[in-house]
């Protein structure tokens, strides 16, 4: 089992990357800005009251994209290692799949078109399949009412043949 407690700066950019993603962390951003413009005539709206709100929000932003990025980098890897756990457990899965981030843009670019071909073959497989399997729903349909018609022509045949007993019995 992996390591729970990671490093000072991963807890703290796990910590940091929560709180910043909750609701009340959104609401005290609002309070902020509200406080700040409420301060804007106390302050005749100065270069300082200006300042200060830019000086903040550009520090916020500046901290909050290296955290940000430090967990998605995480979250990617462990993303990563999940999938090629998964690749190398399934029996008919191709193990050269594992390390697929590691090539360049062309390569993957190869491998795409491959999967790509193979996608537009499976479609291709499975429209001639339904067009097959149409065809045969319509061939059997076809007899249904061949045989439909026939049971028509037979108690038809029944009718009659109840009309001349019925006539002879009364003869």
């Amino acid at each position: 089992m992996a390591k729970r407690n990671g490093s000072f700066f991963t807890r703290f950019a796990k910590r940091t990357s929560s709180l910043a993603g909750r609701p009340a962390t959104f609401i005290i951003a609002v309070l902020v800005l509200v406080v700040w413009a409420f301060s804007g005539p106390m302050l005749g709206f100065s270069d300082t009251w200006q300042l200060i709100i830019n000086t903040g929000t550009t520090i916020v932003t500046f901290l909050m994209v290296f955290l940000i990025q430090n967990t998605q980098n995480r979250d990617s890897e462990a993303i990563q290692i999940k999938l090629d756990e998964l690749i190398r457990s399934v029996t008919h899965a191709k193990n050269e799949m594992m390390d697929l981030e590691e090539l360049d843009a062309e390569e993957l670019e190869k491998i795409k078109e491959k999967y790509v071909e193979l996608a537009e073959r499976a479609s291709h497989e499975r429209k001639e399949r339904l067009a097959e399997m149409e065809g045969k729903l319509e061939e059997k349909e076809g007899k249904l009412e061949e045989k439909e018609e026939k049971i028509e022509e037979k108690e038809e045949n029944v009718d009659l043949k109840k009309e001349i007993i019925e006539e002879k019995t009364k003869n």
